[in-house]
């Protein structure tokens, strides 16, 4: 069994909505932002690394191995290792994961993971036939031959395949991560007015933790603008809205699905931001730091059916609870990435299913009951973002502050996973 991992500390940077705000950083940028952040915030120097881990899904074309050039760009000494994860959403978790393997099995005492992602920056394609044109005018040995090469394009040649839309769809299923919720919100018979009321609880939670300066406590501001027009500095997530209301959400038209319920207002917005987490194992941890901001003590991870990809979640802490021979009233708080409402309302009525615990999970009872009380008490994604890459650490460093600032002792981080998969971590405040 694996020993407990700690977490020393962690930082995040602001959270902004795709080609907005933080649109001119890159997600390595932004990764680096977020690592300095976190030594600075934990009084560590980068050479007391001993390993980098970041999750990230876009894979930008200038940074193969993202986290190496993070991880050097923030002062990592060049001897330390570092490597890449991508599980889709869940690559800020998957990066975790990797750092706690590294950790037990001795191969690092101090690990930082986290993750990063830019979605401004995911790049518009070409169609293949535009680049074979491309290339044959670029290897024409006479102005002649380029000539009949240009005069052989056509409209559509120029026309560019936005590379986030790709990304956004299932190859498997055909379907988009809009259309998978629209699956949901069919099956369990979820309706626009619940989830417009689900999203309108998301900002307004994610407003009154950022009043109460919760939020700012794990966020470290970024200095946007250019000097000729001026500097701003960005303290918070651009993202939540003081007086979202059911009347202007009952305004926006379905987006995926042309008679369907699933909004812009009530999806989570495609974002840029970055995270990143200091890990160490337990009984190391005073070697750090006096206090560790907490610890993950158990994960599970499970697949399902890709057109139902955010049942992820109830899969994923099914196994969870069968391993740990815990029960859902067993945590005091709750983080499910809310990648859309009708995904987090399916996953809670799929939670109390008895019908669904015998089809799906081979179980006998229902998993036990949701509490909407205890779920994204500071707000979820719909408010507050989802950058692919970095979600699952900003996940599991909110839920540890939120612990500790309750004095609470045990939560549970989940997200669904584009492609068919969920994963899911129990988080503690102590070490008992």
């Amino acid at each position: 069994m694996k020993s407990k991992l700690a977490v020393i500390g962690g930082c995040r940077t602001p959270q902004a909505k795709a080609f907005g705000k933080l649109s001119r950083f890159s997600a390595v940028e932004l990764g680096v932002a977020a690592v300095e952040a976190a030594l600075r915030k934990s009084n560590l120097q980068p050479e007391q690394l001993d390993e980098v881990v970041f999750g990230n899904v876009a894979g930008p074309p200038d940074a193969a191995n993202i986290a190496r050039v993070i991880a050097l760009q923030a002062g990592v000494p060049f001897t330390r290792v570092a490597h890449t994860v991508n599980r889709n959403c869940a690559s800020g978790m998957e990066a975790i994961i990797a750092a706690w393997h590294a950790i037990d099995e001795g191969r690092a005492a101090l690990v930082l993971a986290g993750g990063t992602e830019s979605m401004s920056k995911i790049p518009l394609l070409v169609r293949d036939s535009t680049k074979e044109k491309l290339l044959r005018m670029a290897r024409s040995k006479s102005v002649g031959a380029r000539l009949r090469t240009l005069m052989s394009f056509r409209r559509r040649d120029f026309k560019p395949i936005a590379g986030v839309e790709l990304g956004l769809t299932d190859p498997t299923c055909g379907l988009n991560m809009g259309q998978t919720a629209e699956v949901l919100a069919q099956d369990f018979g979820i309706s626009r007015q619940e989830q417009d009321a689900f999203a309108v609880e998301s900002h307004r939670r994610a407003i009154e933790a950022s009043q109460r300066c919760f939020l700012s406590g794990e966020i470290s501001p970024l200095s946007i603008g250019e000097r000729e027009s001026g500097i701003e500095e960005l303290k918070l997530d651009i993202g939540p809205r003081e007086n979202q209301s059911l009347e202007q959400l009952a305004k926006l038209r379905p987006i995926f699905k042309a008679e369907g319920s699933v909004t812009a207002g009530n999806s989570c917005p495609l974002t840029d931001g970055a995270t990143a987490l200091l890990l160490a194992k337990s009984p190391d941890a005073n070697r750090f730091v006096d206090q560790p901001l907490g610890y993950v003590t158990a994960y599970a991870i499970a697949g399902c059916d890709p057109r139902r990809m955010g049942l992820g979640p109830v899969f994923a802490m099914s196994k969870l609870l069968e391993q740990t021979s815990m029960q859902l009233s067993d945590f005091d708080l709750i983080e499910i990435n809310e990648a859309f409402a009708a995904q987090v309302l399916a996953c809670a009525r799929a939670c109390e299913s008895p019908a669904f615990a015998r089809e799906h999970l081979n179980r006998s009872t229902a998993l036990g009951t949701l509490d909407m009380s205890k779920v994204n008490i500071n707000g979820g994604a719909i408010a507050l973002g989802h950058p692919v890459g970095a979600s699952g650490a900003r996940l599991v460093l909110t839920l540890a502050r939120a612990l500790r600032e309750r004095g609470l002792h045990r939560g549970l981080a989940t997200l669904c996973v584009g492609g068919g998969q969920g994963v899911a971590m129990v988080v503690e405040s102590n070490d008992h």
